[in-house]
């Protein structure tokens, strides 16, 4: 799954494989896509209509950003894993912190909206020293393998 190499060890844990993080991610995105439904949902209703159009649906964008943020903030602040990472056996930390702090937390959010939707900075792990992502290596946080 990670290219046949041993995972590198750091002062965290083991890096789980690539393949481990994409599964994590599609599931991630399953999840993501209910909680969207249903988030749209209560916005048409509180709307009061089902069609959402110029700045009803720039509202409704925004709206679905700040609950995928509350989402994944809660999960990581809590025990730094959401629904997909704990089945995968996945596991945000940061150096020396038995918490992610607020601030990595946030900046990991704002890092990913930006990067995983063009790829780079999943395929930053290929060439990455510690093959962590991108979002991760710029907001100081990193994924580990929980045995």
């Amino acid at each position: 799954m990670n290219g046949g190499s041993p995972p590198a060890p750091n002062s965290a844990g083991i890096v789980p494989g690539i393949g481990r993080r994409l599964a994590s991610m599609l599931y991630e995105a399953l999840l993501l896509f209910a909680v969207a439904f249903l988030a749209t949902w209560l916005f048409q209703f509180a709307a009061g209509t089902v069609q959402i159009e110029g700045w009803r649906l720039r509202l409704l964008q925004a709206f679905l950003l700040a609950v995928f943020a509350a989402y994944f903030l809660w999960c990581w602040l809590r025990g730094g894993q959401t629904l997909a990472m704990k089945t995968w056996r996945v596991r945000l930390v940061t150096g020396g912190q038995a918490r992610v702090p607020p601030r990595t937390a946030l900046l990991r959010f704002v890092y990913a909206v930006a990067l995983v939707p063009t790829l780079v900075g999943i395929a930053w792990a290929l060439v990455d020293r510690d093959r962590q992502f991108l979002h991760d290596r710029l907001a100081g946080s990193r994924l580990i393998l929980v045995t």
